[in-house]
C-alpha cells in the first residue's frame, strides 16, 4: 500500500474548510505585499511612497524589509523582490509565523512539498527527503537514493543536520510538529524551518505562491496556480448553485467498513465542490464510526471508497478495486440503499487526495456525480497533464495505473 498517499489521505480529514479552495481576494502573507493584495509589483512601492508621504495608512506588511520602520528601505526592498534579487525574505507561514528566510536557496529538505517543488521545476535544490517519498519509487522514482530524513512520528536529525540545509519544511496543520521545529532550531540555529502543508486545497494557492518566491520559481507558481485554479474553478462554475436538494447523497467510506468521510474532511469538499452532498457533512471528526443503519437511514446515492495507490498498479491488475466494490455491493445491510441497488458504488485511488494533486479526485467525482453537466470532461486527460507537464513523469495513463472504478469513458 502506497503509505504517502493513505498518510496524507488521513491527515487531509482533519482540516477544516477555511475559505474556498482558490480565492482570488486573498492576502499574499509576505512583507512586501504593502497594499495587502495577492502579489508583489509595482503597485506596492506606491502604496509605501504614500505611506512616507502620509497620504496612504501603514498596514501589517508594507515594512518590507522588517526592520520596524517603513522608509525609503522599503521601496529598495520591494524593487529587489520583483526582480528576485532580494537578500531575506520575510513570510507569515502556515503555522501563522513570521519567518525571515536568507536568500538565495540552495538547500532544502522537507517533511512533505517534494511534489510541489517538482511542479515548480525546483528538486534541484532538494537535499534529502522522508522514507515515504523514497519508498514510493513510481510517484517519485528520481528520490530513491536521496539521503533519507526519516519521518514526523520519527525524524533523522543526524542526517538533517549532516545535509546542511537553508530551510526545513514541516507540516502547520498539527501542533505537535512543534517538537520538530523546535529541536531543529536549537541544535542549528542557522536552519530555517518554514511549516507549510500542501495538502489543504484552500491554502495552497498561497503556499504555492510563497514557495515561489522563496525558491525564486515565481513564473513557474503562476504556471501551476493557472492550472489548478482553471481545473477547480471549470468544476466549480457548473456545480455552485445546484440547490442542496437536487445534490446527490453521498457516503464516502475510509479505509475500514463504516467509518465515514467527515464534514471538515479534504474529500468533503472535494465532493462538495463535484456538485455531491456528503451524508455525513454535518459530523467532523476525523475517520468516524459509523453506524450500519445510519448509512442505511440516510439513504445514499452514490458510495465511494478509496483503494490503495493507483500507481503500483496497471490496467490488468485492477483486482483490488474489484473486491473493494464487490465487497460493498454485496453486504447484506445495504441492499436496499439507493446507490447499491442502481449500482452507484465506484472506487477511488488514495494517490488521487494526495497533496497538491487531491483536486484531481473532484474532476473524476464530477463525472460520476453529474455526467450530462461534465458531458465534456474528461478527468484523465487533466491528470495526465499534470503528470506530463507539472511532474515531468514519463507516466502513461492509457498503460499504466488504474484509479476510477469502474473505469470512466473518455469524452
Amino acid at each position: 500500500m502506497n503509505q504517502l498517499a493513505f498518510g496524507l489521505a488521513v491527515l487531509a480529514c482533519a482540516m477544516l474548510v477555511i475559505m474556498p479552495a482558490v480565492a482570488s481576494d486573498y492576502t499574499l502573507g509576505i512583507f512586501g505585499n504593502a497594499n495587502i493584495d495577492d502579489t508583489i509589483d509595482e503597485e506596492d512601492i506606491a502604496y509605501v511612497e504614500g505611506i512616507i508621504e502620509g497620504t496612504n495608512e501603514e498596514t501589517e506588511l508594507s515594512d518590507a524589509n522588517y526592520d520596524g520602520k517603513i522608509d525609503e528601505d522599503d521601496i529598495v526592498q520591494i524593487e529587489m523582490m520583483i526582480r528576485n534579487e532580494e537578500k531575506e525574505l520575510t513570510i507569515i507561514d502556515s503555522a501563522d509565523r513570521i519567518v525571515t528566510v536568507n536568500k538565495p536557496v540552495d538547500r532544502m529538505v522537507g517533511f512533505n512539498g517534494d511534489e510541489v517543488m517538482r511542479s515548480l521545476h525546483a528538486t534541484d535544490k532538494i537535499v534529502g527527503v522522508t522514507d515515504y517519498t523514497i519508498k514510493d519509487d513510481v510517484f517519485f522514482p528520481e528520490f530513491t537514493d536521496y539521503p533519507n530524513i526519516g519521518t514526523t512520528s520519527a525524524p533523522n536529525y543526524e542526517t538533517i543536520l549532516e545535509l546542511q540545509p537553508d530551510i526545513v519544511i514541516l507540516y502547520a496543520y498539527k501542533s505537535e510538529y512543534d517538537e520538530i521545529q523546535n529541536k531543529l532550531e536549537s541544535i542549528d540555529s542557522h536552519i530555517t524551518v518554514i511549516r507549510m502543508d500542501f495538502f489543504k486545497s484552500e491554502s495552497l494557492v498561497d503556499e504555492i505562491t510563497k514557495i515561489g518566491y522563496i525558491c525564486d520559481k515565481n513564473k513557474e507558481a503562476e504556471e501551476y496556480i493557472e492550472f489548478f485554479a482553471g481545473s477547480i474553478n471549470a468544476i466549480e462554475d457548473k456545480t455552485r448553485d445546484i440547490p442542496e436538494e437536487e445534490r446527490l447523497k453521498v457516503y464516502f467510506e475510509w479505509n475500514n467498513p463504516y467509518k465515514a468521510y467527515c464534514g471538515g474532511s479534504g474529500s468533503h469538499q472535494n465532493i462538495v465542490r463535484a456538485g455531491g452532498q456528503n451524508i455525513f457533512g454535518d459530523i467532523s471528526l476525523l475517520g468516524t464510526d459509523i453506524d450500519p443503519e445510519e448509512v442505511m437511514s440516510r439513504d445514499p446515492e452514490i458510495i465511494i471508497k478509496f483503494a490503495p495507490g493507483g500507481y503500483e498498479y496497471n490496467h490488468e491488475n485492477i483486482s483490488i478495486f474489484e473486491d473493494i466494490r464487490n465487497e460493498i455491493m454485496n453486504r447484506d445491510e445495504l441492499a436496499s440503499v439507493t446507490a447499491v441497488k442502481n449500482g452507484r458504488v465506484y472506487v477511488l485511488s488514495q494517490d488521487l487526495q494526495s497533496g497538491p494533486r487531491s483536486f484531481l479526485s473532484s474532476e473524476y467525482m464530477a463525472k460520476w456525480f453529474h455526467p450530462e453537466l461534465f458531458e465534456d470532461l474528461d478527468p484523465q486527460a487533466i491528470h495526465q497533464e499534470y503528470l506530463t507537464r507539472f511532474q515531468g513523469l514519463d507516466y502513461d495513463l492509457d498503460e499504466n495505473g488504474v484509479f476510477v472504478y469502474p473505469p470512466q469513458e473518455a469524452s
